[in-house]
């Protein structure tokens, strides 16, 4: 059994209530590691830490160029621990190790992206109309910024965050979910080996209202960055607004994927798959509604069918290994009411709507990969975010219906369009109300493209050039160089 104290001001900080709390291997069904249970006093020792190091410490004494080469060195480091931590995440949260490690290795991408930034923002001088009057705009960091990660994807998560964060100049304070807590403290390790001084990052792990409201909250934070449901983002922001502190919310979808009559069909069954059932469903922009053409949706459904025949579930670790157990017991017991919800509602499935008891899944939080059909998009499976292994399939007769059908939604995440239409092509994802619009591909990210959602998924963006500006103050200067000007202020 691993245990894991919290990390505070560069070094390993054991809990104030001497507390811990058990982390569960989704595949075994077992206990592997302990965390510190972190309280208000923990969060208050991390937010101090982290504005001494911002007020007093190296990090604002740095060059930008110099905090640069910092976040490469890290990117070096992180690389060569990729498979370290991608074995973190799996007996963490059960995903596939083929894909942890993808993103792992992806991962130190977003240290050299915004690695090259710090010393690319400047400020500018204006031409204003106050005549004998200099003017110009700068760019500061906020201070201490507060990141709260979700369970699904940790660290990646947090990375969205953090990177740009530091780049900027800040100090971090991360809250890791209580589900999946070890990659990121190994995280901060890495950090500090890499050359971040001690207080620029920290690492607090234990339970949201007694660790996440705390940090949010605290009077010396400055800035709060969030990942997670759109219950928990409201939850931040009431905190945070009553400070005034800004937020970003990146919060959950019920995304669209749309596959049109002229669709190359075997490429879009493999999208529509990659899209729902990777990652079992348990990602913020799972294509977790399926609008199929109704002059292809049989045909189209029972390909989906028997390409799932073959899906493996089973040891996440194992590379022929398809399909992971949901991450934690409170999301498995979560997605098992909605088959429920579903039956009643009048759904028909086709495929699963069980708990799995394939061998070598009678222990592990397995679902059967599900797939119902005969949705209307009222139903309560299509509008509520499920974060499984679940697709609702809808018809749709004409290009107008799709888009009415997959604007009908509380979230605007992201979408997809199957075509081969040029002109559906660029004009359809105009009018689809979602952060990401994917055509003939699905789940692509990457450190230079914004994301993020619209209506109810959130506030901001991550990734992306203009992410660096979400962690910086911008501030005017006027410099009257003559003293003896008479009455330079005037506003007109």
């Amino acid at each position: 059994m691993q245990h894991y104290d919290m990390w505070i001001d560069g070094k390993w900080h054991a809990p104030e209530s001497k507390a811990t709390f058990p982390s569960l291997d989704p595949y075994t069904g077992k206990d592997w590691a302990t965390f510190a249970k972190g309280d208000f006093r923990d969060a208050d020792a991390a937010v101090r830490s982290a504005d001494r190091a911002f007020r007093e410490g190296d990090w604002p004494a740095m060059t930008a160029t110099q905090r640069g080469r910092v976040l490469y060195r890290l990117a070096d480091m992180l690389e060569a621990h990729a498979e370290e931590l991608a074995d973190l995440e799996v007996a963490d949260n059960g995903k596939l190790k083929a894909e942890m490690l993808v993103q792992m290795k992806y991962l130190p991408e977003w240290f050299r992206y915004y690695g090259g930034m710090c010393d690319k923002i400047e400020g500018r001088v204006t031409p204003i109309d106050k005549p004998g009057i200099f003017h110009q705009v700068v760019y500061e960091p906020y201070g201490v910024v507060v990141a709260i990660a979700p369970w699904n994807s940790p660290l990646l998560l947090a990375t969205w965050k953090v990177a740009p964060a530091l780049a900027a100049g800040n100090t971090v304070v991360v809250k890791p979910s209580e589900f999946s807590s070890a990659s990121t403290l190994r995280f901060a390790e890495i950090c500090h080996e890499a050359g971040l001084p001690p207080g620029v990052l920290n690492v607090v792990t234990g339970y949201g209202e007694e660790v996440g409201g705390a940090l949010v909250e605290h009077p010396l934070t400055s800035r709060v960055a969030f990942t997670g449901s759109d219950v928990g983002g409201r939850a931040v922001a009431l905190t945070a607004i009553k400070d005034f502190k800004p937020v970003s919310l990146e919060l959950g979808g019920k995304s669209a994927n749309i596959v049109f009559e002229d669709a190359n069909l075997d490429d879009a069954v493999k999208g529509v798959i990659s899209g729902i059932f990777a990652a079992t469903g348990q990602t913020c922009m799972a294509g977790s509604r399926l609008l199929v053409h109704d002059s292809i949706h049989d045909e189209f459904v029972e390909k989906l069918l028997v390409f799932m025949q073959d899906a493996k579930l089973g040891d996440p670790r194992n590379a022929e290994t398809n399909i992971a157990p949901v991450s934690t017991k409170p999301q498995f017991d979560k997605v098992l009411s909605f088959f429920e919800i579903a039956k009643a509602e009048g759904a028909k499935c086709v495929m699963g709507g069980t708990r799995s008891t394939r061998p070598g899944c009678e222990k592990g939080l397995f679902i059967e990969p599900t797939i119902y059909v005969g949705i209307d998009n009222r139903m309560r499976i299509a509008r509520e975010e499920v974060f499984g292994p679940v697709l609702s399939v809808i018809r749709f007769g004409n290009d107008d219906e799709a888009v009415e059908i997959a604007n009908d939604s509380p979230y605007g995440l992201a979408a997809g369009v199957w075509t081969r239409d040029l002109e559906r092509s660029i004009t359809l994802p105009r009018r689809i109300r979602a952060g990401t619009v994917w055509v003939n591909a699905y789940r692509v990210v990457s450190y230079l493209a914004p994301f993020g959602g619209f209506k109810q998924s959130g506030i901001g963006r991550e990734n992306g050039a203009a992410a660096i500006y979400e962690y910086l103050e911008e501030k005017s200067i006027f410099i009257n160089p003559k003293p003896g000007i008479a009455n330079p202020f005037v506003l007109s």
